[in-house]
């Protein structure tokens, strides 16, 4: 719309140079009526050609061009009214307008410049109504010659004459409904749909790598394998030492003696170890380094017989057994207790779970979530719920159900914490309001990767309450396994259980031969070991 009003405004300026053109031919044509001696009447005598209504028509055409100077100059004026019926008077031809016509050209019946000021439809007053604007401009465009265009101006506004018509028409179209709408708008073309040739299949003279199969073995194996950091710390270094050595001497015992405490084994145990193997060389017992190499297996194993003693479950149906878990915090409590319940599933036991440690966070929903692996109850309360009244309850509701064994798990507490050690003696008087023997085991779950430490942890914990077994887990994370040494020579408390590995499988009972076995063999590669 804004296009067709910036053509008109065009095509008025247009009209306007040549109505000047027209006045300026008009005086000059007086002028020279006037030094021909030609009286002014005889100017305005009719005109046959014309008829008479040309003179009138003359001077209503200049007031029509007066107006319309105004009305382009001055912006909107009041539209004239008049009656498009009433009679025109014709007064003639006159010289004027053999003067003026060829100028200003033939009008036509829609010439614009004659009618403009006086057509209802092209009122000075500018309606801004847009519906009937663009009506308006519609009919104008269709019924109206358009004048000749500069190539300039038609290349800067409008487009070629051959076609401004239809895009005029086709920009004052209204707005279709939305109905019109939906049936106007194109159907979204439904996507090519290519047909994908499966890929050909690669053929190749390498065969497919095989599955990996799980390593295969016994339990020897697995504690070999779990063993791999601390024997390269321990076993490899002294049989570095002492194997190819042809003579025992002083300096050779020094550097054994080095070689186990670096490896953990503590000083009691070694101090033990070497004096009974400087025993046994002054007798003449040992008679080179290999020799010495074999005795220092068996001084070990002997060292770890004493704690060899697994945990012993009573017959069937003369439950709970009630073993109260305890620890400080991360050494993996909550993951021996679930392995331990398959474990005493294996063997056809029922088993009950007790979430005593209602103080870590998630520790609750943890058990329960080792109760749903396993198919076993758990009983429960809210975190931050008094652990030994979940406990006594636990203990309630497994003689009521004749569970087999009863596994209570505690809060992780550090061991010099007076207060924490004294939690765990409530509990236990707890348990003997309804078992005078409950717990029948306190198991401290200690962290191989501890080192030294671990045996500060389990004297302290044997002094709140009196531990009767230990499991030692992560000993395939770590090289500080010759702990186990220490703990047996200083604590003397049973070991029930090892774990080397993640594995349900990776927890077993301990046993002196078999750990020492693991832990001095060389020779990996070999599978004559079974499962115990």
């Amino acid at each position: 719309m804004f296009g067709l009003f910036k053509s008109r405004k065009k095509q008025q300026q247009e009209e306007e140079a040549r109505r000047r053109e027209a006045e300026e031919a008009e005086a000059a044509a007086v002028e020279e009526n006037a030094e021909a001696g030609v009286p002014a009447s005889e100017s305005d005598e009719v005109d046959p050609d014309r008829g008479a209504g040309s003179a009138s028509a003359d001077s209503k055409g200049e007031s029509a061009i007066s107006k319309d100077d105004s009305a382009s100059s001055d912006g909107p004026q009041p539209a004239v009214e008049r009656n498009p019926e009433s009679p025109v008077v014709d007064d003639g031809p006159s010289v004027r307008d053999d003067t003026v016509a060829p100028a200003v050209g033939t009008a036509t019946p829609g010439d614009e410049s004659l009618v403009q000021a006086e057509d209802p439809d092209r009122s000075a007053t500018v309606d801004y109504d847009p519906s009937s604007l663009e009506e308006t401009a519609a009919k104008q465009a269709l019924s109206e010659p358009l004048s000749q265009e500069s190539p300039q101006s038609s290349l800067e506004e409008t487009p070629a004459a051959g076609t401004r018509a239809t895009e005029l028409a086709t920009d004052v179209t209204p707005a279709p409904t939305p109905s019109s709408q939906a049936s106007q708008t194109p159907e979204p073309e439904s996507p090519v749909s290519e047909a994908l040739e499966p890929e050909p299949s690669l053929e190749s003279n390498t065969p497919a790598p095989a599955p990996k199969e799980k390593p295969k073995g016994g339990w020897l194996s697995r504690v070999r394998a779990g063993l791999g950091r601390t024997r390269a710390n321990l076993t490899d270094g002294v049989a570095d030492l002492l194997l190819g050595k042809k003579q025992i001497d002083d300096d050779l015992m020094e550097d054994l003696e080095t070689q186990l405490l670096l490896a953990d084994v503590g000083i009691e145990a070694t101090s033990e170890i070497i004096e009974r193997l400087t025993g046994r060389v002054s007798r003449k017992e040992l008679a080179d380094a290999d020799a010495l190499y074999r005795a220092l297996q068996e001084e070990l194993a002997a060292l770890l017989e004493p704690v060899t003693q697994p945990l012993q479950l009573p017959p069937k149906g003369e439950g709970p057994f009630v073993i109260l878990m305890v620890g400080v915090n991360g050494v993996g409590k909550t993951t021996t207790i679930g392995k331990l319940t398959q474990r005493f599933q294996n063997e056809g036991r029922s088993v009950m779970l007790a979430a005593g440690d209602t103080f870590r966070a998630a520790a609750v929903e943890q058990l329960k979530v080792w109760g749903e692996r396993n198919r076993v109850p758990v009983i429960a309360q809210h975190t931050g719920a008094d652990s030994a009244s979940v406990i006594y309850d636990a203990v309630a509701a497994a003689k009521a159900r004749k569970v087999d064994v009863l596994i209570a798990d505690t809060a992780g507490r550090l061991h010099n914490k007076s207060h924490l050690m004294e939690e765990l003696k409530k509990v236990q008087r707890v348990m003997a309001k309804l078992d005078a023997t409950a717990p029948h085991e306190v198991m401290l779950v200690l962290d191989a990767g501890t080192g030294q430490n671990a045996i500060s942890q389990a004297t302290t914990f044997d002094e709140a309450i009196p531990v009767t077994g230990i499991t030692l887990t992560k000993l395939d994370g770590t090289a500080k396994g010759g702990i186990i040494f220490a703990l047996a020579k200083k604590t003397g408390i049973p070991i029930r259980f090892i774990g080397v590995g993640e594995s349900l499988e990776d927890l077993r009972p301990f046993d002196a031969q078999t750990f020492v076995k693991a832990l001095f063999d060389r020779d990996a590669g070999r599978d004559g070991d079974a499962d115990s």
